[in-house]
């Protein structure tokens, strides 16, 4: 037993020195068929430890697992048989096998910290790439030390490794025997009856509760927006702009504000493109059209195409684009309207909502991020400027963006992220319209 374990330690330590590229001859390695055995159980040992540890010692145990990491002990076998045959010295064959297996657990601890270093550098295929030619290299290495550098056999040799990492990368991946703990997850809230049916009776009392305007008097009427359940930035944001806006503007009986979240479903109706609609032909009705104006604040994550992110689950609700919303408002016939959006890349809302009747705000320009919508927030950056900071100086939207675009690009800057850019089209007919006093409806 001694011996075996003493065999062993020279193959590990053997194999150790030939993926590190040290010096090492063939007599370092201990090759009988008892030996190739035991340096096979070992790496099948080291491989389910670091499962385990990549795991967090929890998980699944996946059997199947096992058949495909013991499929690579032929492949290993037939490789060697094939060099040996190659270099007319069949007596080398488990020489050979141990050579091309003595490395393998210095790779399984490679692979155990590789997520880590994908996760810091952010360049998983490269990563990959990078570990699969090291594998070639120490293999092709492990055929010279074993049974020689002689041409033309060491360059069918190269062929025949290269054959054996193919097929055990493609037939054969190695997937861990220890699967990740499934996550308990919560049913979705919705997904509760009373919730689910609850809905329906909280958007007809919202809409109930919309009143009508006093001819002669401008008022302002209020549509808030927040589709995105995924972070409750949203719903705090939403919160305490709603409530502004009844205490300063005068909104209370003129607004709804429509919400995805998973904390909040008995309080606001959920924000999808339906209750959108309804909520705005139900504010056109209500509204003195020639006098009183929309203000409409929307809220959530931006993609790139200018979608803003709908999250409510169970459900899968349909992502709010420009175009969309522009026709809801058209449709509608909602004439003067103040919009504000408050997502990544929102600057492509400004093209098709912009004209004479319109001012539209928004936290950044078509192509820039915006920022601070993290989970426990009560703002993101920009909501923060404009409705928490700036509206409190002034009762001007226009103003308070002005105040809003310098704090934002003064915080981005002390923080060395790159700018936002929040975007502003004031119309000429709708900026008339606001100007006895400057955007402030009458009470």
């Amino acid at each position: 037993m001694k011996l075996c374990l003493e065999a062993l330690y020279r193959n590990l330590v053997a194999g150790a020195r030939l993926a590190l590229f040290m010096p090492v001859r063939a007599a370092d390695f201990r090759a009988s068929p008892l030996d190739y055995a035991l340096l096979v159980a070992f790496n099948f040992a080291v491989w389910i430890a670091a499962a385990a540890l990549r795991t967090g010692m929890a998980g699944d145990f996946d059997s199947a697992a096992l058949a495909i990491y013991f499929a690579g002990v032929p492949l290993v076998l037939a490789t060697a048989l094939a060099i040996a045959h190659l270099y007319g010295a069949p007596e080398r064959l488990v020489l050979i096998a141990v050579g091309l297996t003595a490395s393998d657990a210095l790779f399984e601890l490679v692979a155990l910290v590789l997520p880590s270093l994908v996760a810091w550098t952010g360049y998983a295929r490269t990563a990959v790439l990078l570990l699969l030619a090291w594998l070639w290299i120490v293999s092709l290495r492990a055929v010279i030390v074993c049974a020689g550098r002689e041409r033309p056999q060491v360059l069918k040799g190269a062929a025949v490794v290269t054959a054996m990492i193919v097929i055990g990368f493609f037939a054969f991946p190695r997937t861990d025997v220890w699967l990740e703990p499934a996550e308990d997850e919560e049913p979705a809230p919705l997904a509760e009856e009373r919730l689910f049916h609850l809905q329906g009776e909280l958007i007809e009392r919202a809409l109930a509760a919309i009143e009508r305007g006093r001819p002669g008097v401008r008022e302002l009427y209020f549509v808030g927006f927040a589709p995105d359940a995924s972070q409750d930035v949203f719903l705090h944001e939403m919160r305490f702009v709603r409530r502004l806006f009844e205490e300063r503007y005068a909104t209370a009986g003129r607004s709804i504000a429509l919400v995805n979240s998973y904390d909040a479903l008995e309080e606001f109706p959920i924000a999808s493109m339906t209750n959108l609609e309804r909520a705005l032909r139900r504010v056109a009705e209500r509204m003195n059209g020639d006098e009183d104006v929309l203000f409409l604040y929307l809220s959530a994550h931006g993609y790139e195409d200018h979608r803003l992110s709908a999250v409510q689950p169970p459900l899968e609700l349909a992502s709010l684009t420009p175009t969309a919303l522009a026709r809801s408002l058209q449709d509608a016939g909602i004439k003067w309207r103040v919009i504000v959006v408050s997502a990544c890349y929102s600057g492509g809302y400004i093209e098709p909502l912009r004209d004479a009747n319109s001012i539209v705000i928004t936290a950044s320009a078509e192509d820039r991020t915006s920022f601070g919508c993290e989970t426990g927030r009560d703002f993101t950056y920009f909501g923060e400027a404009y409705f928490r900071d700036a509206l409190a100086r002034t009762r001007s939207f226009t103003q308070a963006f002005e105040l809003a675009k310098a704090a934002v690009a003064k915080r981005e800057a002390a923080e060395k992220l790159t700018p936002s850019l929040p975007q502003m089209w004031v119309g000429r007919a709708l900026a008339a319209h606001l100007e006895q006093p400057a955007d402030r409806p009458e009470k």
